[in-house]
């Protein structure tokens, strides 16, 4: 069979946890999940292609059109919870054209998979892992067999939506992402250094359990540290990559994988530079290794500068503990960047500008001020669903919502009121002179500074101080490359 993968482009939604100019410099990251799936295709001995039309900034006729020279027997999209309706439109106007089969993936369709299948142009969903569903999905179509046994499959039986059972799955044994079906070229985010640039998942799953995560608790399923040391030698020597961003909830949760990982880099002499995301109570004798192996930023989540709020949201680390991981790891050379969240439980204009004096203290390289949010099984959203009897996030999939700043009775702040100090943090730390003295000295490339000073002058003066929907948003392309 022929499966086209389309990767749509998606507008700034109130309701979500970033500012919009934040969203906007965000990153033109891969589209990771649909990577892989179409490797998994094709390892199944099908044939696939990936238009990534929010990268190649194309419009739904232009990718139309790349869609008829392909000439696909069924269309595969990724959903979002967030982005639900985003990816629904561009669905209903392909499947309007080219009268054709449509499947959807994404963390979404676990959570809400008859709902996202209540909309008559999905015709199946995957409800966890592609591994086995997409092949199965495939051949039972190929083979006009019944779907019933095809694990993790969600599909309609007239006006019933059956969700098969799925079945655990080895991390170890999924293909590497199709990269040679992307623009490579074109991927950045806000801290890029190195062209070319790309993601990886190393891991899935986190046993921690902070309350505004919706990982948490989740198996931990690794790969292995040769499958993932041959991935980044594939990066290096097919794609030209020369940074590489992981994606994992936590990187350095298994001390001896990373070990294994580093020195495997280090035997190999790749010439790759990397960032992960850590928790703070990271051992610390890894750093000097990771900073050996090519690691240049690590991610912490530090969240607040009040222990109060720290323990409120089980983060289960203290603020000392940050103060000297933060020391230890800027020592070695490594840059760091920290995740705060404003308006988080218990949380009070007092608190939030503690929580931004902390950050200062810290001196870290980057920082994101993000507003706390009860993302879909989180506790905290199982706590608003439970208080109030309602689930915004079914009903917003359903198409019964509407884009609209959500409720926080966990805080004592406004919705106004914390859109104010998300942008104040965000202006009052990047502000200061000798820390935008000291960003400059170290940016590598023009296309680094050009990024970063439009991201710093749209964030004075054209960041509103409370969200708004925003018609014509556009996320930042580095470079635009015409439509072949």
């Amino acid at each position: 069979m022929r499966i086209a993968f389309i990767f749509n482009p998606f507008k700034y939604k109130v309701h979500e946890e970033n500012l919009k100019i934040v969203q906007k410099y965000f990153g033109m990251f891969p589209p990771l999940s649909l990577a892989w799936a179409a490797s998994i295709a094709r390892e199944a001995g099908h044939q696939v292609t990936l238009i990534d039309a929010r990268t190649l900034n194309l419009t739904k006729d232009q990718t139309l059109e790349k869609l008829k020279a392909f000439n696909p027997d069924i269309m595969g999209f990724m959903m979002t919870t967030y982005m639900f309706n985003d990816t629904l439109a561009w669905i209903k106007y392909m499947k309007s054209h080219l009268k054709i089969p449509v499947i959807v993936g994404g963390y979404n369709l676990r959570i809400y998979p008859k709902e996202s299948l209540s909309h008559p142009d999905i015709d199946f969903g995957i409800f966890d892992q592609a591994l086995y569903t997409l092949p199965g999905l495939l051949k039972a179509l190929e083979t006009k067999t019944s779907f019933t046994d095809v694990p993790g499959l969600i599909f309609k039986n007239g006006d019933k939506v059956t969700v098969n059972p799925s079945i655990p799955v080895d991390f170890n044994d999924f293909p590497s992402p199709a990269r040679d079906l992307l623009p490579n070229e074109l991927y950045a985010e806000f801290p890029t250094e190195r062209k070319n640039f790309t993601i990886m998942v190393t891991s899935l799953g986190c046993p921690h359990n902070c309350k505004f995560c919706e990982a948490g608790g989740t198996d931990y399923n690794p790969r292995s540290p040769k499958i993932v040391v041959d991935e980044i030698t594939e990066c290096i020597n097919s794609y030209g990559i020369k940074e590489i961003d992981i994606f994992d909830y936590d990187f350095t949760i298994d001390k001896n994988r990373v070990i294994e990982i580093c020195n495997l880099i280090i035997e190999k002499r790749l010439d790759v530079s990397w960032a992960c995301r850590s928790r703070i109570d990271i051992d610390n004798k890894l750093l000097p290794l990771m900073k050996n192996a090519g690691c240049t930023r690590i991610y912490f989540g530090i969240e607040s500068g009040s222990q109060k709020i720290l323990n409120k949201i089980e983060k289960g680390i203290t603020l000392a503990q940050i103060q000297q991981t933060i020391k230890n790891t800027k020592k070695i050379g490594i840059k760091t960047l920290g995740f705060f969240l404003i308006g988080a439980p218990g949380d009070t204009i007092k608190t939030v500008k503690k929580t931004v004096k902390f950050a200062k203290s810290l001196d870290l390289d980057y920082v994101q001020f993000s507003k706390c949010l009860a993302k879909p099984l989180t506790p905290l959203w199982k706590d608003m669903t439970s208080l109030n009897g309602a689930d915004y996030w079914k009903e917003w999939v359903l198409g019964k919502e509407t884009d609209r700043a959500l409720p926080r009775p966990w805080t004592e702040l406004s919705n106004e009121q914390i859109d104010r100090l998300t942008k104040w943090a965000y202006i009052s730390y990047h502000s200061r002179p000798f820390f935008l003295f000291k960003a400059l000295l170290k940016m590598r490339s023009f296309d680094e500074v050009k990024r970063k000073a439009c991201a710093f002058f749209d964030m004075l003066f054209n960041q509103e101080s409370f969200s708004k929907e925003d018609k014509d948003f556009a996320a930042y392309h580095e470079k635009h490359k015409k439509p072949e």
